[in-house]
């Protein structure tokens, strides 16, 4: 019962399903969000994706680009406001870490939405964008473990 929300239902998973497979990523970092009401209501409800967003900084701040959040029937959000900027809420050193991060060539990616808790928050990490080559070796090693399983469960 602890990962239920306080409606009772399940927690909607919003994740960002292409960031593994396009980035190389290091640790993940934990980040709130400043958000309106409706996109919280909506989030919680999971009307939401990250599919293209990234994150920049401006003027020493961290925000979401390209994220959306879109409204449902009793929710109205504008077509504008769906993909907003939006401010992202961390520690100054967290911030600075990130910013040197990025300097260094590093893509900042969201990775998932929390909505479990009190507040809702979002999962970041740096990475280095993977080259076409580097995808394939990934799907083969991939699929080397997956026959590698099969095969030690055929013999038992």
């Amino acid at each position: 019962m602890a990962n239920k929300s306080r409606s009772g239902q399940q927690p909607k998973q919003i994740k960002n399903r292409r960031a593994r497979h396009d980035y190389e990523l290091d640790d993940s970092l934990v980040v709130g969000l400043e958000l309106t009401g409706a996109e919280t209501k909506s989030l919680r409800m999971g009307h939401g994706h990250l599919r293209g967003a990234y994150v920049t900084v401006k003027n020493g701040e961290l925000y979401l680009i390209n994220a959306t959040v879109a409204g449902s029937s009793g929710i109205q959000i504008s077509e504008d406001d769906q993909t907003r900027a939006r401010k992202l809420l961390a520690k100054r050193r967290e911030i600075d870490a990130l910013i040197a991060l990025k300097q260094q060539g590093r893509t900042i990616v969201p990775l998932d939405i929390l909505t479990s808790g009190r507040y809702i928050k979002l999962r970041i990490s740096a990475g280095k964008g993977k080259k076409l080559y580097d995808k394939r070796q990934t799907l083969k090693r991939r699929e080397d473990d997956r026959r590698a399983q099969a095969a030690i469960k055929s013999r038992q």
